[in-house]
This record gives structure tokens, sequence and C-alpha cells, in this order.
């Protein structure tokens, strides 16, 4: 395989500081708010023509906590729908291959198993926001999508639902599986095995306690946010 020039953003954050660690046989880039800053095209445009890289993972975003995309729309709007927009122009531009880093919370939650080519409804303010990032990058034909449900490890809640489904998969998994994905185009759904968050967090840590996502979030709140990984398992 030829060694390639890869940009990834948001290497300060929780996955990027994993995905640092990981060996590649690519040259891989990992620049500063400063170095790029997603909200100038500007700073784009300088760092893709002084790199000229062939891919660009886009996982710069504004995240956790949830609520602060209810407090602060402005912020979760603009990192998240126009940074990506940004950034889509960019590669566009220069006709460079994107991968974006979204999220399972797209879908629904009510039924599960959901696919690629389901119809979505975001859970919440985030998924909106990401959402809003995945339809500018659907009009660039030269990149992927990544729906991803993971985690940091060790799981950090003390406390867990015992009754919501979905697909966590710990960083370090999701950085070894993203080298295969780097020539895949569309969207793929990437994370671990469908069970209860409880199950999940209880293999690493015994003593993680149960608690009710219905009770705590309500009985209308989406409790099956599994997806179907059928696409990503015929790749790997």
């Amino acid at each position: 395989m030829k060694k390639l020039k890869i940009v990834f953003t948001g290497g300060s954050g929780r996955f990027g500081k994993i995905f640092k660690k990981t060996k590649s046989k690519h040259t891989i880039y990992f620049p500063t708010k400063s170095e790029l800053n997603i909200l100038n095209i500007a700073s784009i445009e300088k760092y893709i023509t002084k790199k000229k890289p062939k891919i660009l993972i886009h996982a710069a975003a504004l995240s956790r906590p949830m609520e602060i995309h209810q407090k602060k729309i402005d912020k979760s709007i603009d990192l998240n729908i126009i940074g990506t927009a940004n950034i889509t122009k960019v590669c566009l531009k220069h006709n460079i291959k994107l991968i974006y880093f979204s999220t399972n919370y797209v879908y629904p939650g009510i039924r599960g198993n959901y696919k690629e080519n389901d119809s979505l409804l975001p859970i919440n303010y985030y998924a909106w926001s990401k959402l809003g990032g995945e339809c500018s990058v659907m009009m660039y034909k030269n990149s992927l999508i990544l729906r991803i449900c993971m985690t940091e490890k060790p799981f950090i809640h003390k406390k867990t639902f015992f009754d919501l489904k979905t697909n966590f998969m710990y960083h370090d998994e999701v950085a070894k599986i993203l080298p295969k994905l780097l020539f895949k185009k569309g969207i793929i759904n990437l994370g671990g095995p469908t069970q209860s968050v409880y199950n999940f967090a209880s293999k690493y840590n015994k003593k993680v306690k149960k608690i009710s996502a219905r009770k705590k979030l309500g009985k209308n709140a989406p409790l099956n946010l599994s997806m179907n990984l059928g696409k990503l398992n015929k790749i790997i």
C-alpha cells in the first residue's frame, strides 16, 4: 500500500489522543486549533496547501457534555455544522478524500438494528448538529461518513443503563479499524456487538451499578440505538 499523507482534525480530543498512539504506515498530521481553525476557511486552506494530504479525517467536534448543545446552540452550530461545511468545501476544492465522524444518535433509537439507509431522527441536539454536518459531507461524493458508537476506556460512569441497547466500542478498537476504512465511500455504521450499556460496561468493571433508562429518561425515551453492522463486518 502506498504511503499517504493524512490530516486528522480533533487530535486533542478523547479519540484523537488514542489515535495518535496508533502505529500507521501513513504520515498523519494532527494540526492544533491554531494551525487549522475549522471556522476559518483561509486557515484550512493554508494548512491543506502546505501539507497536501490525500485524505482528511474530520473528528473535531463539540460533543460532551450533551447539555451544552442546548445551552450553547450557536457554538454547536458553529463547530459541528459550519465547521464541517468549511472542511467539506476545502476538500472539494482540492479533491481530498473526506472521512467524517458522525454518531449513531442520528437514528431514532426505537426499534434498533438500523441500517445505513434507514430513516433518521436525531435523539438530541448533539445528534442534530452531527446530522447537520452529514448534510454537507453527503453532497461531496469523495467522502465517507462513519456513524460511530464509541467511548473511552475504562468506562467512566459508576452507574449505567441495563435497559438501553447500543453498540459501544472502545476508542482503541475504533483506532484499529479506521485504517481499513480509508478507501471506502458512502456511509458505514461503526461499533461493537449489540448489547445493553450495562453488559458492555460490566465486562471491565464488575462494580458498575444497574440503573433504568426508562425511569431516568422517561417512558418515551429511545431505548434501542443499536445499528446493523453487516456492512462493516463484510469489510473487516
